[in-house]
This record gives structure tokens, sequence and C-alpha cells, in this order.
């Protein structure tokens, strides 16, 4: 159980196993909201991942809240037909740090609305966008801090070498879902 906010009650969270390309990936959420996205940790490419297009809840199915429905919707459509990702409804999203009026919040929102699939953007472009120029290593903390990588596409934030820096599910991972958009941007151009 989560408190939603500060001394509000206890959301009742469900939780929802998600067969993806790149592996196992939990969603944790409630009637209002996602509350957290875990990625599988990749050390290696899965052979055949792309090919593995079949994504399908494999856990949780059973009294699923309509904000995990719409998730386990997005993800499925990001992974098979990223094309359609636009026409679905972003799920809503009930983290706590979300929530709070902060820097890491008002840095998650700009890279959900401003940094579109198929782009990345360096931690110093991110802070400019999110009204901070000297705020970079901000930015990098606000990304390791995000509770719903994909959705929030933290992968998208690179160093300004080019280089694609760390990543929650890991360096393997981060590259996968960037060369993942990156070929079907290109497809649908």
């Amino acid at each position: 159980q989560v408190n939603s906010k500060q001394g509000g009650s206890p959301c009742q969270q469900k939780r929802v196993a998600l067969l993806s390309p790149v592996g196992k990936i939990e969603i944790l959420g409630c009637e209002m909201g996602v509350h957290e996205i875990k990625l599988p940790k990749m050390s290696a490419l899965l052979r055949g991942a792309e090919a593995s297009v079949d994504c399908e809840v494999c856990e949780g199915a059973e009294e699923m809240p309509e904000p995990l429905r719409q998730c386990t919707a997005w993800l499925r459509a990001y992974f098979c037909e990223p094309a359609s990702t636009g026409s679905l409804p972003v799920p809503a999203l009930h983290h706590p740090l979300l929530q709070r009026d902060s820097f890491t919040r008002q840095v998650l929102w700009t890279l959900q609305n401003d940094v579109k699939f198929g782009e990345a953007v360096s931690y110093k472009q991110l802070a400019d966008l999110a009204g901070n120029s000297r705020a970079a290593r901000a930015v990098g903390g606000a990304m390791r801090s995000n509770p719903v990588p994909i959705i929030i596409p933290c992968h998208r934030v690179i160093r300004s070498s080019g280089n694609t820096g760390n990543y929650g599910g890991g360096h393997v991972l981060k590259e996968w879902l960037l060369s993942h958009e990156k070929r079907h941007k290109e497809e649908l151009s």
C-alpha cells in the first residue's frame, strides 16, 4: 500500500506483468493511476527480441484497474505498433513524486511532452527545455528517479557527446529502446 498524498488514504495497489520483446515488465498501480513500471535488467541483447511481437499480460490480468489496462495497452502498442501510441491515451500516473510540485516533476513532464518518439536530447538540452539551463546534473537525478520509464521516456536522454549514458534497465536496454524507436521512425518516414 502507498499513501496517495501526504496524509491521504492508502491506495489498493495491483500488480500486472507484461511479457514484452525485452522481457517481463512489472507494472504497479491503483484505481487512480500507475505508480511504477519496473523494467527487466538486460545485460545482453535477446536473440530474436524484435521478432517476439506478442506483448501479453502474463500475470495479474484479473481485477486490473483501468489505468493498468491503459498502461498495458500503451506498452503493447509501443513495442508492437509504435505508430499507434499517439492515438492512445497515456495512462493516469499516480506516483507521489509526480504529485509534488518540484523540478524533477517539471523535467519529467517536459520530457514526456516535448521529446517525441525516435528523438533524443542531451541532459543539458532537457534542462533548457525545463527552464533551468544550468541544471543538467539535476536532470540526471530526475531521470534516475523516474518511476514510469518508457511512458516518461528517460531512455531518450543522452550525453552531449552522443554517448547513451546510464539507464535504470541497463545500458543494453537503453540502446535497444533507442534503436527500436529509430527503426520504426524511419519506417514511418
